[in-house]
């Protein structure tokens, strides 16, 4: 059905809607200045019709000017807007304006039947939301609104793009070319007003214009599909309030972020095929959520919980289950950005971890949405604490781990740990972890390359704090390896690079230098503190490494004096801690092994109390 912009009058636009969420940013003007010819530049599409001294008829061969489609859906006698209504919205603030502007110049135009429309003496807008209503009568009677302190935001957003509307308005339509621009507005003007008569064929054409045209992203259109179902009105508005602000929330930790959310948490609890690695294989449940998870949920209700004629198992849906992995969510991601106790090692695997289209959906996957606070927590730890352990093996090993080579070992998992308890997920994830075929027996050889600098300083900052930690001491991961204040800290040699201090135990300098480079030779110090000393022989350095860290310290005789808690450390944990007087090629392979033997404490094959990090 075809209408120009002056039929839309007819009758009221209800606020039951599946897009009820007017965000009017600050490129609202700018759209309407473009899309309803106002921009003052020739060639826009009013001012390059007109020609002052025109008559009014000749508007008659103004060209046309299309402003797209809005869509309706007719239900009971009332006309609900599907997809438009910021447009719609938009275009009822610059009438309002147009007919307050007119009121100060000599013309009176008939503006006021595309604002509102009267039945039996009672006047109404045409587009209605009743929580905006306030805001349009402030504007149309006084040219103004001031929102109070309970104004939503969308409210507060109409009043300020109105008075941008003022700001942007050409001066060289406030004179004779006023009535030939209304004229205009209303007679040429055109929008395709779609009416569907059910629900389902309401969210058909949504869907597919949105779709073709890109203007809606997944989250929206998953949400409009979803609040389409809802039999009460109410219970729809409140659905989408909270929906609307729990994407404002995930966008505001990155633009993308509620697309991640609903891919992870989908591919967490719902997905069950995944694509064979073989060429040739089609997409299945995983990668198509990946792509369009809108569109593989109202493919795949049954695997959602969902009943194509209850409502109220979409209202679940939405006010249970989404509330729960949303929150849930929400604490993964504040526990990647800070050291929370009890999900450190969240903290750990957002710095060395896998990628978070596998990390995110193994860390939900094991939830079940009636487990309590506390017991969220211990899940999602633990699953973090299995993928840190995962990858610090793999690196140890130089294995690689990127994401095309093991997904799908962790998209299996993902369905394996599926809503498990917590003392099952712990066993399941160990006995994985006892399978593997990398140990920390592979650290005999480990060594810096050059490549692997991020994770070798990840390594040795968890090691010194949790060395650190076990001697009773306040410092963290964050202190070694992202610290907010000081100096940050390096990964150092202990050994200067001079070849010729070490010819007695080396025939070629790349032998030296492969020794050198070894795990046991490295330590973290402060920013600058090795280059004060780096060149100088072990034997004058170890009088500075006292001052140091206790992973450092601990090279020095005088830290297993009077220090307790250290020994203590060292004797609980049947740790090979040492002095080393000098330092030669069996004192490198003797901290090797030190180190080896700490990363067996840290990251033990057992997930049990991995609440503790």
């Amino acid at each position: 059905q075809v209408d120009r912009l002056s039929p839309i009058a007819d009758g009221s636009l209800g606020s039951d809607s599946w897009r009820n969420t007017l965000n009017f940013q600050e490129n609202t003007i700018r759209y309407l200045r473009f899309r309803a010819g106002l921009m003052n530049k020739p060639g826009s599409a009013f001012l390059s019709e007109y020609t002052p001294g025109d008559k009014r008829e000749q508007g008659e061969d103004y060209n046309n000017y299309y402003l797209g489609p809005f869509v309706v859906s007719s239900k009971d006698g009332k006309r609900s807007i599907i997809d438009g209504q910021q447009r719609l919205t938009s275009l009822t603030l610059f009438l309002i304006y147009l007919n307050n502007l007119q009121k100060e110049l000599p013309f009176e135009e008939k503006i006021e039947p595309m604002i509102f429309s009267e039945l039996r003496g009672s006047k109404s807008f045409n587009i209605t939301v009743e929580e905006r209503i306030p805001c349009l009568e402030g504007l149309f009677s006084q040219g103004e609104y001031v929102p109070d302190d309970s104004a939503d935001e969308s409210t507060r957003n109409m009043a300020e793009r109105y008075q941008d509307i003022d700001k942007a308005f050409p001066e060289e339509l406030k004179n004779d070319a006023f009535p030939f621009f209304i004229d205009w507005l209303r007679y040429n003007v055109i929008m395709v007003e779609i009416i569907a008569y059910s629900d389902e064929n309401a969210y058909t054409i949504f869907e597919t214009m949105n779709d073709r045209g890109l203007n809606l992203t997944p989250s929206e259109m998953l949400e409009g599909f979803v609040l389409s179902r809802f039999d009460s009105t109410e219970k729809r508005k409140q659905a989408n309030n909270f929906w609307k602000q729990a994407m404002l929330e995930l966008k505001a930790y990155d633009k993308d972020e509620d697309q991640r959310f609903f891919q992870s948490w989908l591919r967490a609890r719902y997905a069950e095929s995944i694509r064979p690695g073989k060429a040739g294989s089609k997409n299945e449940d995983f990668e198509k959520i990946g792509t369009r998870f809108h569109s593989w949920v109202r493919d795949n209700l049954s695997k959602v919980g969902l009943d194509a004629d209850s409502g109220d198992s979409f209202e679940q849906f939405v006010q249970h289950e989404f509330r729960f992995y949303y929150k849930a969510y929400l604490r993964i991601l504040d526990a990647e950005k800070t050291l929370v106790p009890g999900l450190e090692h969240v903290f750990y695997i957002s710095r060395w971890g896998i990628a978070p289209t596998l990390s995110l959906p193994l860390m939900l996957a094991a939830l079940n949405s009636h487990d309590s606070h506390t017991t969220v927590a211990l899940k999602i730890n633990t699953v973090a604490a299995y993928i840190e352990t995962f990858v610090v093996r793999r690196s140890v090993n130089f294995r690689n781990f990127s994401a095309n080579s093991i997904r799908y070992t962790m998209y299996s998992l993902v369905k394996e740990i599926r809503g498990k308890d917590l003392p099952e997920l712990q066993r399941l994830l160990g006995q994985k972890l006892e399978g593997m075929h990398e140990s920390f027996e592979g650290m005999k050889h480990f060594r810096w390359h050059g490549q692997n600098r991020r994770f070798v300083k990840f390594l040795l900052a968890r090691m010194t704090a949790w060395c650190e930690q076990q001697a009773g001491m306040s410092s963290s991961f964050v202190t070694y390896y992202q610290p907010a204040s000081g100096k940050p800290f390096e990964v150092e040699h202990i050994w200067a690079d001079k070849f010729s201090r070490h010819q007695d135990e080396f025939e070629q300098e790349h032998e030296f230098h492969h020794y050198r480079n070894r795990l046991g030779d490295l330590v973290l110090l402060p920013r600058g503190t090795n280059q004060s000393y780096g060149d100088q022989p072990y034997e004058q350095k170890k009088a500075h490494y006292i001052k140091e860290n206790l992973l450092v310290k601990s090279l020095c005789p005088l830290a297993y004096e009077n220090n307790p808690n250290f020994l203590k450390l060292k004797t609980v944990l049947n740790l090979p801690f040492q002095p080393h007087d000098t330092f030669k090629k069996a004192d490198i392979e003797a901290r090797q092994e030190l180190y080896r033997m700490i990363c067996e404490r840290i990251w033990p094959e057992t997930l049990v109390g991995t609440e503790v990090a």
